[in-house]
């Protein structure tokens, strides 16, 4: 009897924990093939920072980045204090060309035309990004916006962060989540 009590307890214990953890999961429903922005996905489940679900077949829903592949990753000690001094991203970025080539092996880029593509930070480094290969992407230019508008919302938040706005957890969550949602709501 005892046996089969804590047998059960076990069992609860294990479907609980799988259910956490798959609420925690932030896999964004597909386009409708659609090419406007707007048809990409929105969630406001905020991803697991740094928790990878697959390495392989990663697949980009238009400008955003494959959540399972590129939940985003931090570097666990950066603060407000240390990414609002000039210098700070150059002084920790780190992604040499063979991590790179494994992003987009990731994403099954074979080949692509210079321009097409940067490997970019989901959380950029000047909001506590890390170079870790969870952070990384092939971020495309086209479709509109791309990785030059994703610039403008890393700025935008990096701002909101060093004038006391925002919190840096909230500026890298969002842009995690969803740095459309962001884009959209930047004062023109």
């Amino acid at each position: 009897m005892k046996k089969d009590a804590l047998t059960l307890i076990l069992l609860l214990v294990f479907v609980l924990a799988f259910s956490y953890a798959l609420s925690r999961l932030h896999v964004p429903a597909p386009s409708l093939g659609t090419s406007s922005s707007q048809a990409f996905t929105t969630s406001t489940v905020a991803p697991a920072l740094g928790v990878r679900t697959k390495v392989s077949n990663c697949q980009t829903n238009g400008p955003l980045a494959d959540s399972a592949c590129t939940p985003g990753a931090i570097f666990v000690a950066s603060t407000k204090d240390k990414v609002c001094v000039a210098g700070y991203s150059q002084s920790v970025r780190n992604v040499p060309a063979s991590q790179k080539q494994a992003v987009y092996a990731e994403y099954g880029i074979i080949s692509h035309t210079t321009g097409q593509y940067e490997v970019d930070h989901l959380i950029s480094l000047e909001l506590g990004g890390s170079n870790d290969i969870a952070n990384l992407w092939p971020e495309p230019a086209n479709p509109t916006p791309g990785f030059h508008q994703k610039d403008t919302v890393e700025n935008y938040l990096h701002h909101q962060v060093c004038n006391g706005s925002m919190t840096l957890e909230t500026a890298q969550h969002e842009i995690a989540g969803n740095w459309l949602t962001v884009y959209r709501s930047i004062p023109q």
